[in-house]
């Protein structure tokens, strides 16, 4: 999963920050469109005029972290050389990343059921006896999408396929939530999904903590992405599956096609790209075929 933008807070939040001590400074209109502008052109999130009060209090609680006056300081912070690690964290305090395990059944019933198997048959097909299928969770957020993927196929693919090979890369722009997902160890929110047996196989209890086994956790590799940078997305090719579910949906139509055409490059033929429930390439994107699977929807390269 996911990047979402955060849920709309109480302006008050900001008084109670300011009665903390940060300073009592508001954000000009004008800052705040240099600050959109300069958001929208690193990451492709677009804030509209009436969440101007969100970004507020986010900056401004990462200008008081830094020590710093003004919004026009911090502003200068991330635009200069000396401000390129804070960028990650600058994302991730204006977004929220929202997932657990087992969180899209459907589309992980058909990606079971239906699209793995004929991708492995096609290339088996053409000779391929131990063929490597490449599985890609972009915005993987702390890792649940990627290791449920790897639980699946432990359990359902592998003992039918014995002989294909599987490489699962989870990639995020967030490198805290990276690091979570590199530990591979979660709370009961994260697991609340999960089969009493399947909690039992592949994880460990420690207090209110679970850990995941190493058998899984060494199936995926998690690296730092900006979906939006098309330089760093050319490196992602000969991918076989896509999940990027609930992105797009903060994306402006511009930003959309940027980042749906980078997805579209990244795939093999014959390749599938499963989007959010909520979200759609109508008026996006021509050159996916849109598939009707069981109960999900996946686009497919042709």
């Amino acid at each position: 999963m996911a990047l979402e933008l955060p849920k709309p807070l109480d302006p008050s939040i900001l008084n109670e920050a300011f009665d903390r001590g940060m300073p009592h400074v508001l954000m000009s209109d004008s800052i705040f469109m240099q600050y959109r502008d300069f958001i929208y052109t690193k990451s492709g999130i677009y804030f509209a005029d009436n969440k101007k009060y969100l970004l507020e209090a986010r900056i401004a609680q990462r200008f008081q972290s830094h020590r710093l006056n003004s919004f026009e300081d911090y502003l200068s912070l991330i635009r200069s050389p000396a401000g390129t690690s804070e960028l990650p964290i600058l994302y991730e305090s204006i977004t929220i990343n929202e997932t657990y395990f087992y969180r899209s059944p459907q589309q992980l019933e058909v990606m079971e059921k239906v699209i793995l198997p004929d991708l492995i048959r096609a290339k088996m097909a053409k000779g391929d006896t131990s063929p490597t299928i490449t599985i890609w969770s972009a915005a993987s957020s702390s890792g649940e999408e990627a290791h449920t993927i790897a639980i699946i196929l432990t359990e359902k693919i592998k003992p039918i396929f014995p002989t294909v090979k599987f490489r699962i890369i989870g990639t995020d722009i967030s490198n805290s939530v990276l690091h979570t997902a590199r530990s591979g160890v979660y709370k009961n929110y994260a697991i609340r999904q999960v089969a009493p047996d399947i909690l039992t196989r592949y994880f460990t209890q420690h207090d209110n903590l679970y850990h995941l086994k190493p058998s899984i956790k060494s199936m995926v590799s998690f690296h730092s992405l900006n979906l939006f940078d098309s330089s760093a997305m050319a490196s992602m090719m000969n991918v076989d599956l896509i999940f990027c579910c609930n992105v797009l949906i903060y994306f402006d139509t511009e930003s959309k096609r940027k980042v749906v055409n980078s997805l579209y490059r990244s795939l093999n033929k014959g390749g599938m790209l499963f989007v959010g429930y909520s979200e759609s390439l109508h008026g996006v994107s021509q050159d996916f075929k849109l598939v009707h699977l069981q109960k999900a929807l996946v686009y497919k390269k042709e």
